[in-house]
């Protein structure tokens, strides 16, 4: 079979410890022998169409690609290694902690990604499993974005099998309806929410419960009364019902230039940081 991209042995790989899972397959921390290089890769059972979406991919908030392992059973993709691990891991560590400035920077650098991948891509791409589990960070703190066995080249087919995980997916995502590249929009609404509160989206429900809550209730997560307006309408225009009225990632781009060349907003976020105990 034909492909776009370098065919990598599976004895020029020499695995170490587990990186973490993807939705599809296992990721570990590998050394690419023949390149004497740190890489992740990622097992799969078989070789999806994550490897075709990669190969066509380039942008510097996007997880780099450098080749699949085509032979069965040992189906892998081998990409840059983060060494810093997922953007999930490093909110749930009490030890770390965020400033307006960095919050910002990483908001940006997702949405850049996203951007990207909906608009100058030489394909455009729904991701469909956007979550802090699949942005990862790289070893200079960039965030990158992972994981792309759920994703869509847009004009494929736009009825959806179920991808994705609960807390972050769009109504229209849970009920199989035909989605658009807004149902991203939705999950980086959750993700902006991650990095503000430092919490897991709809903790301790189960996920039948969160779609049912959502999609039968209406209901949405709770912006903290304190966090700053300019995010918090962000959010919630991310999670209008209407997939035509959330907004666009270039959209999104500019609503977070604004609150940066905003002096005050410095200040107003950061007190909402350092106030956590009180709306927590």
């Amino acid at each position: 079979m034909a492909t776009g991209f370098c065919e990598v042995e599976f004895e020029d790989l020499l695995f170490l410890e587990k990186a973490g899972g993807g939705t599809f397959g296992s990721v570990y921390r590998s050394i690419w022998k023949p390149h004497e290089m740190e890489v992740a890769v990622k097992k799969l059972l078989v070789l999806d169409k994550e490897a075709q979406v990669l190969s066509v991919l380039s942008h510097r908030n996007i997880i780099k690609f450098y080749g699949a392992v085509i032979e069965e059973p040992n189906y892998c993709l081998v990409t840059e290694f983060a060494s810093n691990g997922s953007l999930y891991a490093y909110l749930q560590n009490p030890e770390n902690q965020l400033d307006f400035d960095q919050i910002l920077k990483w908001a940006k650098e997702i949405a850049l990604g996203m951007n990207y991948l909906h608009r100058e891509a030489p394909v455009k791409v729904i991701h469909r499993d956007l979550k802090s589990k699949n942005v990862v960070i790289s070893e200079d703190w960039v965030c990158k974005l992972c994981d792309f066995g759920a994703s869509k080249f847009v004009g494929s087919t736009t009825k959806m099998s179920l991808a994705g995980t609960f807390p972050w997916m769009a109504p229209e995502v849970i009920q199989s309806q035909p989605v658009s590249e807004t149902c991203d929009t939705w999950s980086y609404g959750v993700v902006l929410w991650e990095l503000l509160t430092h919490e897991v989206p709809f903790n301790g429900i189960e996920g039948f419960q969160v779609a049912w809550l959502v999609v039968e209730r209406g209901e949405r997560l709770t912006i903290p009364s304190e966090c700053p307006p300019c995010f918090g309408k962000i959010m919630s225009q991310c999670w209008e019902l209407e997939p035509r009225k959330r907004p666009s990632f270039r959209q999104i781009l500019n609503k977070l230039d604004i609150i940066l060349e905003d002096e005050s907003m410095h200040d107003i976020t950061n007190s909402f940081l350092d106030h956590k105990s009180i709306w927590q």
